[in-house]
């Protein structure tokens, strides 16, 4: 090894090492070092410096940097940290032990996954022939706008003839500060307000604040109108409102015992919501229909104004009241444990309005939904008759429930005044519309017995045994009537009850409601039926059909994906699952059980398909919009899954289906009808209520007698959140005080109007479009490496044809009719006018709306592309180089036609002044990828309808590596390795990528993908 140069210091002429150069400028303060000083902060760089790679560096800041900039530079240093952080641990987990392969089938029966059907029975054949085409035409019309219907009569949801109130604003602002002056009022100053903010949201204690605005001279020095928590408080309660109304402390009687109940005027909550200048031109005040094509026949259901509950009710009220504005109540409760150890709970019950479009009600930031009430969360242990206490407590429930649903009942019959935010008044019919709660919940609200469905009358012996997704539902009427029995005595009316299946219930909070049918407004909630539900079942299932060596052995052996949870521990032996953990596994489901023979050589088809259906039917219940063919499949997979599920006997897996979770997905199709997409009602999204009204509320408490402070810190926090809405409205008021928001420090990637065409082209084949389906891509401001020559491209990052590609492209570039023979002849005169070029370890993208409706939720990809490294702790980090989906330029918006899987190797961008002199004719290029292609897509398989995919190699056996611009990828995707029997042990997540040949695209890596990946 050669000696290193010694570094000469041109202002004291002394000789250094690297590092003492380095330390020597930063400690200097002689006049000549100083201005001896040229280049960057280690010197002046020479070409040699870069002829291997130099990582970007974080420290090397040049002056005319904004903060802006080095702020966005510390962002993804921290993200470039956490990258290394998660590949050195699942590096360390990949080596874990792990118990050996169990002994299983002989050799040829390893194919039975994907091979011919051995099962002799009546089930039918390639379940998946012919499902891609009806797929990709179901989602054709979710493609296209909508054509809407509105209500026949005018009237409906039109603001009475009045002139136009206050904002909710222009009140409070009135109520705060008269002089508008001061936008921080009652606060002094927006520093002053500002901590007020920090204290009451982000902030620790009221003890701890009390302790660091004691600080001697620290309030003084700030400017605060406040010394301590109690004066911040005084202020808060006395010079702030909230436009929700205070909570009650009430007491029910129930069984002679009296049980203390915290509510709101549920009126006064409706106005809150309804009247929110936050919300004004959000609101939906009458119901329509909506239709993918202009004769109306397909229909579609997103929000939900857009379902049938809606229209028939405002059909119904019109005939008795025209011009009235339904406003939907929806009302969900759960208990919660508020301590991590005992057995402390609370019973929040919380309340929305179907006003309000969906994605504001299900994100607890907007604030569209609302603390309504704490019920009583006793046990009622006193009562040690079982069947008495659960009597008791269903009683105790309704009770509550009515007594905090009363004002509803006129209300609701005759309508109210409410003044929207834009300060148009309507008459308003508040209507309780649905229930949103768990399978628990659900028994408890509809006054049925356990084991028996919420909705309808199916048989207890017959729950979950077949489909029928036109069940009719209970007879409300008869369930009324037999209601009606209570004071023809006890021994009548359990009777009636009881052939009304229903629990005798004194009260039931709904029975007076107007326009409520309890039965319908049940909804469905794929966290408990699905995620925690049926899921958490097939899971128990596949264990104990396949047993858990292999299962688990095969998710250690996934490859990354951004979209992908790996599992390196297997998921077999996971305790307390939840929902998102569930839902992570349905990822990924489908790969453990492909090629996996079943013991006893029975053929596995059977079982693959079933769960296949069930991952289907859970897709398609996400949809965030549907339309009749799309419902349609969902029924097709229930209807899949049943058919199927007898394996799970044969396997003496199960000994029958009475599963009152899996009888509930009969319902979904008819709710969504009713009601609009899961996505209005799913208890996810009020589940994590529970923290911000019930858990943070808790722990803000002295843990005694804790409600009546839980409620005054909820109401605190109100009135700070609706101070701070008040306060931006007054900024955007004031050109002044505006604020820019700071430019994006990312680079954002675009199609720019310049076809490329792929080689070769087959004689008689179309000249390729222009893609129809494009992805905005971000990249790093600054490279992740700053200069890499070719030879390290080709030893680094696995670029061994990065000449050959970049020339190729070049030339298909330059010239884009050029057949393939002309561009191989030509790519040989090719020189190369630079040695060095940056590149960048990771794309972004934003995966747009595959609905093309505009209501679906962005979602967040990442691809990476980087080679092995050590991380700060000295941790190997392995290399990582993700497959994506490369459009050819004919890929659409759904559908796999015009796409290939290729595996990102090398993101990197040509010097300009080489770009200039390569491309002098045409628009040079942005951003280059080094890929290596997979063989176009086969044919779904049969059984679990997944598309495969193998390198492909040219006549040498080398892989087929090309160069293509970064737009033409549209996102990442994830690959399930094929295998036999037993996955080879020696492969690793790591490495599973470059060691197997052939794989299966998996298209449940997320929603996005299901619905592209057709």
């Amino acid at each position: 090894m050669s000696t290193p140069k010694p570094k000469f210091c041109q202002g004291c002429r002394k000789p250094f090492t690297v590092s003492g150069y380095r330390s020597h400028l930063k400690q200097t303060r002689k006049p000549a070092c100083i201005a001896a000083f040229e280049g960057d902060y280690f010197g002046v760089y020479s070409g040699d410096d870069f002829e291997d790679f130099d990582e970007a560096l974080t420290d090397s800041l040049d002056s005319g940097e904004t903060e802006d900039e080095r702020r966005e530079r510390e962002r993804e240093r921290l993200e470039e940290e956490d990258d290394d952080e998660r590949g050195a641990s699942d590096l360390e987990a990949e080596t874990g032990w792990e118990p050996p392969p169990r002994a299983g089938p002989p050799a040829d029966s390893q194919h039975a996954g994907h091979g011919p059907n051995t099962d002799n029975d009546t089930v039918e054949q390639g379940v998946h022939e012919g499902a891609a085409p009806r797929r990709l035409h179901a989602h054709d019309h979710l493609h296209t706008r909508t054509f809407p219907i509105q209500f026949p009569s005018m009237l409906a949801g039109a603001p009475i003839d009045r002139p136009r109130e206050r904002s909710a604003y222009e009140t409070y602002q009135k109520y705060i500060d008269e002089a508008n002056v001061n936008p921080y009022a009652p606060f002094t100053s927006r520093l002053d307000w500002e901590v007020a903010r920090w204290a009451k949201m982000r902030g620790p204690g009221s003890t701890a604040v009390s302790e660091l605005l004691q600080i001697e001279g620290l309030a003084s020095l700030l400017g605060l109108s406040y010394k301590d928590s109690r004066e911040l408080n005084n202020i808060i309660d006395d010079h702030l409102s909230s436009s929700r109304p205070r909570f009650v402390r009430r007491e029910v009687v129930v069984a002679g015992q009296a049980y203390e109940i915290f509510y709101r005027d549920v009126l006064a909550c409706i106005q809150a919501l309804y009247g929110d200048p936050e919300f004004a031109g959000l609101l939906v005040f009458a119901p329509e229909k909506h239709y993918s094509n202009a004769d109306h026949t397909m229909r579609v259901y997103f929000d939900l104004h857009t379902g049938k509950w809606w229209w028939e009710t405002q059909k119904e009220i019109e005939k008795r009241l025209p011009g009235a504005t339904i406003v939907p109540v929806m009302i969900s409760s759960d208990k919660t444990q508020l301590t991590v150890f005992g057995s402390k709970t609370a019973y929040p019950v919380y309340m929305t309005i179907g006003n309000l479009p969906k994605d504001i009600r299900r994100k607890p930031s907007r604030r569209g939904q609302i603390l309504l009430a704490y019920l009583p969360a006793s046990r009622l242990e006193h009562i040690t008759n079982g069947a008495a206490r659960r009597r008791t407590l269903a009683n105790l429930y309704h009770a509550c429930m009515g007594h905090v649903l009363a004002p509803l009942k006129a209300a609701g019959t005759d309508g109210i005044e409410l003044t929207s935010g834009d300060g148009a008044t309507r008459r308003s019919h508040p209507i309780f519309a649905m229930h949103i709660g768990d399978y628990p919940e659900q028994l408890l609200v509809a006054c049925c017995s356990n084991g028996t469905c919420p909705k309808c009358c199916v048989m207890r012996n017959d729950v979950g045994q077949d489909t029928d997704p036109n069940r009719p539902l209970r007879d409300l009427q008869e369930v009324l009537d037999a209601l009606d029995t209570l004071d023809d005595g006890p021994v009548v009316f359990s009777r009636a009850c009881r052939e009304a299946g229903i629990k005798p219930i004194a009260a039931p909070f709904w029975k007076d409601l107007p326009y409520v049918d309890i039965f319908t407004s049940i909804t469905p909630d794929i966290l408990h039926q699905l995620y925690q539900g049926m899921v958490k079942h097939l899971l128990s299932w596949l264990k104990s059909s396949y047993g858990p060596e292999e299962l688990d052995a095969r998710c250690r052996r996934l490859p990354p994906n951004h979209q992908v949870r790996l599992f390196l521990r297997g998921v077999t032996s996971l305790q307390k699952v939840t929902g998102k953990e569930h839902g992570d596994i349905c990822r990924i489901l489908l790969g453990l059980i492909i090629g996996l023979p079943l013991i006893g050589g029975i053929s596995p088809s059977r079982l693959v398909r079933a769960v296949r259906a069930l991952l289907d039917f859970l897709y398609l219940a996400q949809y965030p919009a549907h339309t009749s063919e799309t419902l349609a499949l969902m029924e097709d997979a229930l209807r899949r899954f049943h058919d199927n599920k007898a394996i799970f006997v044969q396997l003496g897996v199960r000994e029958h289906f009475r599963l009152p979770k899996l009888h509930s997905l009969d319902h979904y199709i008819t709710s969504i009808k009713l009601f609009g997409t899961t996505d209005n009602y799913d208890t996810q999204y009020t589940e994590r209520l529970h923290i911000d009204f019930a858990k943070d509320a808790y722990r803000a408490t002295n843990r005694k007698d804790e409600f009546p402070q839980m409620t005054v810190w909820l109401e605190r926090r109100e009135k700070i959140l609706r101070h701070e809405a008040y306060v931006n409205w007054r900024l955007r008021r004031s050109p002044c005080q505006d604020v820019m928001e700071p430019q994006l420090a990312a680079l954002v990637v675009r199609p720019i109007p310049h076809t490329v065409m792929s080689s070769p082209r087959a004689a008689g084949e179309a000249p390729h479009a222009l893609a129809t389906a494009w992805t905005p891509i971000r990249l790093t401001k600054w490279p992740s490496v700053k200069a890499l020559s070719f030879n390290a491209a080709a030893e680094r990052y696995g670029a061994r044809y990065l000449r050959d590609a970049l020339a190729r492209f070049i030339v298909q570039y330059r010239n884009p009719m050029f057949s393939f023979a002309e561009i191989e002849q030509e790519s040989l005169d090719i020189d190369f006018p630079f040695r060095q070029f940056s590149v960048f370890h990771k794309l972004k993208f934003l995966l747009n709306d595959a609905q093309d409706f505009s209501i679906m939720e962005d979602v967040h990809d990442v691809a990476h592309a980087r080679p092995q490294r050590v991380d700060k702790h000295g941790r190997i980090v392995p290399g990582r180089f993700d497959t994506v989906l490369l459009n050819d330029g004919t890929g659409g918006l759904t559908g796999l036609q015009g796409y290939h899987v290729a595996q990102l190797r090398l993101v990197f961008k040509l010097p300009p002044a080489a770009s200039t002199e390569l491309f002098p004719d045409v628009i040079a290029p942005g951003y280059l990828a080094y890929v290596e292609r997979f063989t176009p897509f086969t044919p779904p398989s049969r059984d679990h309808g997944l598309y495969k995919v193998s390198r492909q190699r040219d006549s040498a056996g080398a892989r087929l590596a090309t160069v293509v611009e970064v737009r033409s990828i549209r996102r990442s995707c994830h690959l399930f390795p094929i295998t036999g029997a037993v996955i080879p042990r020696e492969w690793t997540s790591s490495t599973v990528l470059d060691t197997c040949e052939s794989f299966w695209l998996n298209s449940f890596s997320d929603l996005h993908m299901y619905m592209i990946a057709l």
